[in-house]
């Protein structure tokens, strides 16, 4: 042996990488003492994976081969994610860098062809990177979350959910995101603490010489505004309920209704109750047979409903109305104030509630279940303060939207577009319960 010679890493590790390839390492054989399987976070194919991936890896890896070594018949399942949103936000960022076009300049077909060049690209960088790493994955197995087979599965389990009652289509206030133009989860919502103003405006009563006064942060959704709401109890409204009120700048009619949403110490007690615009003021609405007035459209401007205010954004119109609201008496005051607001997790950009008809999923029956696994133990958190946090979470959650309004999408199920982020979290259930339930050699078949 030539102790003089340096150690080369790049020659060293990928020699023996390819020997352990080459020979079938780290395939599951469908024997051995006792089974283990682990499907690796799919890496999105944003990017080259980072550092944070590398440690996640390594520490995965650990477990993989202390399994291997005990002679288990061990399955670490390689693969990547196609990322929906994420991926057509940095391609079409890459583009306007590049070539300054945005998707709509090149065609849908045109820019689905980037994508996927895109998608070929950084497959192929994120597969070396995690040889370069000398995870023990079965390569022989490897998927990508747009594979058809997976799709298939996904497709089956789809409807079978919808069957179930689980999954269902309807009309309902989601976020969405005026410049990725797709819907987002709550998850996928980042909320941030902006400087922002409580605008006071008089809302006079019909037929009297008085008003009645609210505060609001946006007084550009007032022109959807189809009602005002106050609690029950509030003395200082008890009068008021029932007699309607005259909408400034719009001339709409709306009723004084009482509501026990409404708090009656937050801003002025008396709430502008917009149910196109306002997840809160949606469910309101539906309790009590409001009208719906939507004044936005996809790209956060003012539609046809806005009457003068029509083709300004939302920030154009709210500068507008602020000022006319002035110039004809209706605006008390103006009070700076802190608020969260929520932005899109891709662009930053602030997200618009938005009345669409949309997929979900029925999560109370799901809810209900995680509930009383970590009520009854059987899933304890460390520390302890979570489990507060966590319960809390659960019990508030809202039906979870699943559709996306995105390019880079696929078509199936009888002609319906479904939206990839669909199959994927459908994908992620599907694959998690055979995993579950079922030994290695019936576990592969769908690989």
């Amino acid at each position: 042996m030539d102790i003089g010679k340096r150690y080369t890493p790049n020659e060293i590790e990928t020699k023996w990488y390819k020997f352990w390839i080459d020979n079938e390492l780290f395939k599951a054989k469908g024997e051995g003492n006792g089974k283990f399987s682990m499907v690796i976070p799919p890496p999105n194919i944003t990017g080259k994976i980072h550092m944070g991936h590398a440690l996640n890896i390594s520490l995965q890896d650990i477990i993989t081969r202390f399994n291997r070594m005990q002679g288990k018949d061990t399955l670490w399942l390689p693969g990547e994610d196609h990322a929906g949103i994420a991926t057509q936000h940095v391609v079409e960022k890459f583009l306007m860098k590049s070539e300054g076009k945005r998707k709509e300049d090149y065609g849908r077909e045109e820019f689905i062809a980037r994508v996927w060049k895109w998608a070929n690209e950084y497959r192929d960088h994120i597969k070396k990177q995690i040889m370069a790493i000398g995870a023990s994955v079965d390569w022989s197995r490897e998927r990508f979350t747009l594979d058809e087979g997976l799709n298939k599965a996904v497709r089956k389990v789809f409807v079978e959910l919808y069957n179930e009652g689980l999954i269902y289509k309807g009309k309902y206030i989601v976020n969405w995101c005026p410049s990725c133009g797709t819907v987002l989860s709550d998850e996928e919502v980042e909320h941030k603490d902006e400087q922002g103003a409580f605008y006071h405006i008089k809302y006079p009563i019909k037929g009297e010489d008085n008003y009645i006064i609210i505060a609001t942060t946006r007084p550009e959704t007032m022109l959807g505004d189809t009602a005002i709401a106050v609690h029950p109890s509030d003395e200082r409204y008890k009068d008021y309920v029932g007699k309607v009120a005259i909408l400034p700048l719009v001339g709409r009619e709306i009723p004084i209704i009482a509501d026990k949403y409404v708090d009656p110490s937050f801003g002025t007690g008396a709430l502008k109750v917009t149910p196109a615009h306002d997840p809160n003021d949606y469910l309101m609405g539906q309790r009590h047979n409001l009208e719906t007035v939507q004044i936005m459209d996809e790209f956060a401007k003012i539609n046809e409903n806005g009457g003068k205010y029509a083709g300004l954004d939302r920030k154009e119109a709210r500068k507008a109305i602020v000022e006319d609201l002035e110039k004809e008496g209706y605006l008390i005051k103006i009070e700076e104030m802190t608020h969260s607001v929520g932005h899109c997790y891709r662009c930053d950009t602030v997200v618009e509630p938005f009345l669409l008809d949309q997929w979900f999923v029925k999560m109370k029956p799901l809810a209900e279940k995680a509930i009383e696994a970590v009520e009854k133990a059987d899933i304890k958190f460390y520390p302890g303060r979570w489990k507060k946090v966590y319960l809390n979470w659960m019990n508030e959650i809202r039906d979870w939207c699943i559709s996306r309004q995105l390019w880079w999408v696929i078509e199936s199920l009888y002609g319906i577009v479904m939206i990839v982020d669909i199959l994927m979290f459908l994908k992620k259930i599907y694959i998690h319960v055979r995993n579950v339930v079922l030994p290695i050699s019936d576990r592969t078949k769908m690989y």
